[in-house]
């Protein structure tokens, strides 16, 4: 019972510090200080408890170093002007017929290239909202659109950490992943694509408002040399070249770019990896051309630590057992697709994070499949198909949260996410005929 109040305690306090714009930070430190105070009530010495969470805030290492890796790319693709010339070039070719089609796209693609869903709400995305207003377009409808787009690059880019903390977790093979994922997602993507396409007819662009593009070209040169940064990533993802080691190769080329190119000093591009970009004229630019860098990342890698710890107290103390036992029932592939649907909502609603959602999720199913006879890449597609994009459900779970903060819009936003809900939904339904199939199948053998 005291289990279930601490849960209810935390959830609590992690609810109240989203919505009065908190750091998550401090919730999260106090909820694992609760949840050690009570293991060692139930009889674990204190050190072995403290090892527990240590062990389990290990677990989110790779997510920490990408994030750190993250945050200094996308500083310096700014101030190089990778990014920019993004905005530019998938701005100046859409339609205003297929302005929230297009939204959708260009933010699919710029949030594959930079892997991150924050970092593509907060440029490419933000621009696209202020066209958007300033044509007449349905905001609610745009922001859905953009939610989705970001969260295609997070789920499937070889430079997302979530990408790559599944593949820890799991034990498989990024690449082999991520060409799981898109199998899997080529049939939401369509749908939503049709479902963008009605609305963007419905509302479309009433005027370019191309004073973004005017205003790029002016601060930024936007030829094409600008872009090998986002070049060298596709080309060694490509070629399976370690993704840390292909955003270090592109932090470097963008160093050389944002010096030879676009004439930043040295000092100033390096400042840009660390510090973020920020523009130090009154450039309309300067609300949406800002951020990244390093630093930016040190509370959101430290929450993440913290939350992953959580995860080892559970699995030492054997506090969720009975959690773990309910869903050991499924007896097929698309039942346990169907719990961790479950799962992962309940997660990322305590957690209040993408990464924990993960983290708990596999550790409360990976048991079942393991029963089932279900292999790991399997499990990790499964674990994309569900925690990655339901975590983007949940209004105070940051993943929507920050989206919807930076966008300025409301949480209504998120019921035009179509991408979102059509990729679990989908895969069910595939599970759910793959499986009567198998059924009846074995019944026909049996009875012959």
């Amino acid at each position: 019972m005291d289990v279930i109040v601490t849960f209810i305690i935390c959830f609590i306090f992690l609810i109240g510090s989203v919505l009065k714009g908190i750091y998550i930070g401090y919730p999260l430190i106090l909820s694992l200080m609760l949840f050690i105070f009570i293991s060692v009530r139930k009889g674990f010495p204190l050190g072995e408890v403290v090892r527990m969470a240590y062990k389990g805030g290990k677990k989110s290492s790779v997510v920490v170093k990408i994030f750190l890796i993250i945050g200094g790319i996308t500083g310096i693709w700014m101030a190089a002007g990778t990014v920019p010339s993004l905005v530019y070039y998938g701005m100046k070719f859409l339609k205003p017929e297929l302005f929230i089609l297009f939204a959708f796209l260009i933010s699919s693609f710029v949030s594959f290239l930079i892997g991150t869903s924050l970092g593509t709400v907060s440029t490419a995305g933000l621009a696209l909202i202020v066209v958007a207003r300033g044509g007449g377009v349905n905001e609610v409808i745009t922001a859905g659109a953009i939610i989705s787009g970001i969260y295609f690059g997070d789920r499937c880019s070889p430079m997302s950490s979530s990408a790559s903390l599944v593949a820890t977790l799991t034990q498989t093979e990024l690449y082999t992943n991520i060409k799981n994922m898109f199998k899997t997602s080529i049939v939401p993507f369509v749908l939503a694509a049709v479902f963008y396409t009605f609305y963007s007819y419905k509302y479309p662009l009433n005027t370019m408002g191309s004073t973004i593009v005017d205003e790029i070209v002016k601060v930024f040169d936007v030829g094409s040399i600008v872009l090998l940064p986002a070049f060298f990533i596709l080309v060694l993802s490509l070629c399976k070249v370690n993704v840390k080691i292909s955003m270090f190769i592109s932090i470097i080329v963008a160093i050389f770019i944002s010096v030879l190119v676009q004439h930043n000093s040295i000092i100033n591009s390096l400042k840009y990896v660390f510090l973020g970009y920020v523009m130090e004229n009154d450039n309309p630019l300067k609300a949406i051309m800002k951020g990244g860098g390093v630093i930016s990342m040190i509370k959101a890698s430290l929450a993440v630590f913290v939350s992953s710890s959580f995860t080892g107290i559970f699995e030492g103390t054997e506090m969720l057992k009975s959690v773990e036992s309910l869903i050991n029932k499924a007896k097929n592939r698309h039942q346990l697709f169907l719990a961790t649907i479950a799962t992962s909502t309940i997660t990322a609603a305590f957690g209040c994070s993408q990464t924990l959602a993960v983290i708990l999720t596999h550790m409360l199913v990976k048991d079942a499949y393991e029963k089932n006879f279900i292999n790991k890449y399997d499990l990790a597609i499964d674990l994309e198909n569900t925690a990655i994009v339901i975590s983007a459900f949940i209004p105070w779970n940051i993943a929507l949260l920050v989206p919807l903060t930076t966008l300025d819009v409301s949480v209504s936003s998120e019921l035009y996410a179509s991408y979102l809900y059509f990729i679990p939904l989908v895969n069910y339904i595939f599970y759910k005929i793959t499986s009567s199939k198998l059924n009846k199948s074995t019944n026909i053998t049996t009875k012959l």
